[in-house]
């Protein structure tokens, strides 16, 4: 048994294809399923159930990846202490980001870590919530940025800022220019985004907290946060947004958006990993070049950052 065959097992259980695993591994299908096959032999185990499309783990086979997970991790985190020890910060890291946070916050702070270090190939990748917790526990992916808490002990958080909701509809533009409470709030009238988006959770928990409603009814969902404005500008009802999607809003649409009195709901967005805790060095500078652009946008915009009442 080698660590190599381990890595090749993990890749099938991932892809459920031979073919693309050994794309992804960067060897040919045959040398893939010939090292696969040895494995199995050596084992007297079969580890895939071959005749199922896509291919599946046997009952067996889902233990010995389990298993071989940990042993590539324990593998891995001695490359991981040779590159602390000599202070290296580099190589392939890759990162998932959730659909509410990526447009805005990637243009934000990924030059300035390049520049930094330029030793780091950094593999971004737009994924759900569920996606990223399967992507980590399967070790796809290094770390995310996502909407916390999760609740998931096999994770760690790392909190990166907390972002305020702010309500964009046409019909503040002329009312009374002062602060929101979540009272306020026409739960009838708000555009959401589908199902699928940690984002539309927090909305729905904070409705409920202040309404409690069982009953809510919602206009419409839509996948974008660009789309839901367009809507709201029609007339077709209210929105909340993350504050940091309201920075590139076109300086005449600006009446539009209202800030919710102190404590103002926010959402707590978070950098995340196994625990596990492979590549730490790159974890630690990801974590510093983030809190720094956030922290300098949030005071140069003159927003009051508090703990969120809505988190997920």
């Amino acid at each position: 048994m080698t660590i190599t065959q381990l890595k090749y097992v993990l890749a099938v259980a991932q892809h459920q294809n031979f073919t693309k695993a050994a794309e992804h591994v960067f060897v040919t299908q045959p040398t893939l399923s010939m090292q696969i096959q040895k494995l199995e032999d050596e084992l007297d185990v079969q580890i895939f159930d071959r005749s199922k499309k896509p291919i599946e783990l046997t009952d067996a086979g889902k233990k010995i990846v389990n298993q071989a997970r940990n042993i590539v991790n324990e593998s891995d985190r001695i490359q991981d202490i040779v590159d602390q020890e000599k202070g290296f910060i580099g190589g392939e890291f890759k990162i998932g980001v959730i659909p509410t946070v990526m447009p805005t916050l990637l243009p934000m702070f990924l030059k300035s870590f390049v520049n930094r270090y330029p030793k780091v190939k950094l593999l971004i990748e737009e994924l759900t919530t569920e996606r990223i917790i399967e992507a980590l526990e399967e070790g796809s992916i290094d770390a995310a940025i996502a909407a916390t808490p999760l609740n998931n002990e096999n994770i760690k958080e790392r909190v990166l800022y907390y972002e305020p909701f702010v309500a964009y509809g046409p019909r503040f533009a002329t009312a009374d220019k002062g602060k929101l409470t979540v009272e306020d709030i026409h739960v009838d009238e708000l555009l959401l985004l589908e199902d699928g988006h940690c984002f539309k959770d927090s909305v729905l928990n904070l409705c409920r907290n202040s309404r409690n409603s069982q009953e809510e009814q919602f206009m419409l969902q839509s996948g974008s946060f660009e789309t839901l404005i367009k809507l709201a500008d029609e007339g077709l009802g209210m929105t909340l947004l993350p504050y940091l999607n309201t920075l590139d809003i076109q300086e005449r649409k600006k009446d539009n958006l209202r800030a919710f009195k102190d404590p103002s709901p926010a959402r707590e967005v978070s950098l995340i990993y196994h625990r596990s805790g492979l590549k730490m060095q790159i974890i630690d500078a990801l974590h510093a070049v983030i809190t720094g652009v956030v922290k300098g946008a949030i005071a140069f915009s003159n927003v009051e950052i508090v703990s969120p009442l809505a988190s997920k």
